[in-house]
């Protein structure tokens, strides 16, 4: 996908006669050239400044076994005029610092809410699904559009709104959607927070939004925070000297589906002191499995995480009969994410834990050792009802 947003300064680009050389000479120091911005977790995206100014923002991983990667130039607006660049390069061309921003996941709102340009948010599709308190007031004063759905997002309104750029959430290369704004000269550029594996890497796409506001001090320093607060945490898990059995998921269908052991939650549990009875799974989503197989295996375990979309012992009682069979069901052990839900049914967890990792763990901390955080107040999972 080739394309950039035309406006008056891209016009300016295209009539400036001297040109931006793409390779440095070859007795130039490679420090002098760029410098890598560090990102330590995440496996889907990098980061380089070059000398001039410009930020190339290399996305490797927008969905899934994704099997070419997307090129992104950053260009500063007072630079703008004075640099040409090959548009056969990159996949879009945005000058930076924006102003107006369309997004298309509920994980892309706590990033920009954290660094302060959430007013910068003029377009979201489904924005019931949205939980930030924030955000429903920018939705209620109308200075957020409704676009419509993240599949079928309503183009001519995205047109009419024109964004400087727009933040695509996709499962592959197929979204037609964006596809005719590229046409329109609305540059699309793809975000992939949700295909990480562990749960710091997920977070540090905060990383991913800076350069677009000229924020990448205040992103650095908000993750090292995070980041911080995720270590010592999973370092308090490690001095219980119990590691309770911990089973998840539920039935959808014929299948009961239980987080992979490479995924993100079993890197929680693990990072909680916890034993995930499927931990040696190597698939990174959810496993379908049969019921006889998941009570042979978590019959007794002791806790219960995410049990599908109940958040009742009696949603699950009339949900299957098997699920009483289990001791967490007896024993009154099992927490949902589904108690934590925004004014218009969006549930928290969706939308902030991704940004939040540390949260999420000191609250999985407090369910499995409630001894070493006695006091916390659980944020996301909270006790069946």
């Amino acid at each position: 996908m080739h394309y950039f947003k035309i406006c008056i300064l891209s016009i300016l680009l295209s009539s400036i006669g001297c040109k931006e050389q793409n390779e440095k000479p070859k007795d130039t120091p490679l420090s002098e050239q760029t410098s890598i911005a560090t990102v330590s977790y995440a496996k889907g995206f990098t980061i380089e400044k070059q000398a001039n100014g410009i930020t190339i923002l290399k996305i490797s991983s927008p969905w899934p076994n994704a099997e070419a990667s997307y090129t992104y130039a950053l260009v500063p607006k007072e630079k703008a005029a004075f640099i040409t660049l090959n548009k056969d390069q990159y996949d879009a061309i945005v000058t930076v610092p924006i102003e107006k921003i369309v997004v298309t996941s509920t994980t892309h709102i706590p990033a920009l809410e954290a660094l302060d340009v959430l007013d910068k948010l003029i377009g979201f599709p489904n924005t019931d699904y949205i939980s930030s308190p924030k955000a429903r007031a920018q939705i209620k004063q109308g200075t957020i559009e409704e676009l419509g759905t993240n599949q079928s997002i309503n183009t001519e309104m995205v047109i009419a709104l024109n964004p400087d750029v727009v933040v695509g959430f996709s499962i592959d290369n197929q979204n037609k959607t964006y596809n005719t704004l590229q046409r329109a000269n609305i540059p699309v550029v793809y975000n992939g927070d949700w295909t990480e594996e562990s749960p710091l890497g997920k977070a540090e796409w905060i990383k991913f939004f800076a350069p677009f506001f000229k924020a990448e001090a205040k992103a650095d320093s908000i993750f090292k925070t995070i980041e911080k607060d995720y270590i010592e945490a999973n370092e308090l898990a490690k001095k219980s000297k119990t590691r309770p059995s911990v089973l998840t998921g539920g039935l959808y269908k014929d299948l009961w589906h239980v987080a992979g052991g490479k995924s993100w939650m079993a890197q929680f549990l693990k990072d909680a002191n916890a034993n995930y009875l499927w931990s040696n799974l190597d698939e990174t989503g959810g496993v379908g499995l049969s019921v006889e197989s998941v009570f042979d295996k978590a019959s007794t375990a002791q806790y219960w995480i995410s049990p599908s979309n109940n958040s009742t012992y009696k949603q699950m009682a009339n949900a299957s009969e098997h699920y009483q069979q289990f001791d967490a069901y007896k024993n009154k052990k099992i927490y949902t994410i589904t108690l934590s839900k925004g004014e218009t049914g969006g549930v928290l967890f969706f939308e902030l834990a991704p940004n939040r990792p540390d949260l999420v763990l000191k609250d999985l901390i407090h369910i499995f050792h409630p001894d070493l955080l006695p006091k916390h107040e659980p944020l996301f999972f909270k006790p069946l009802q």
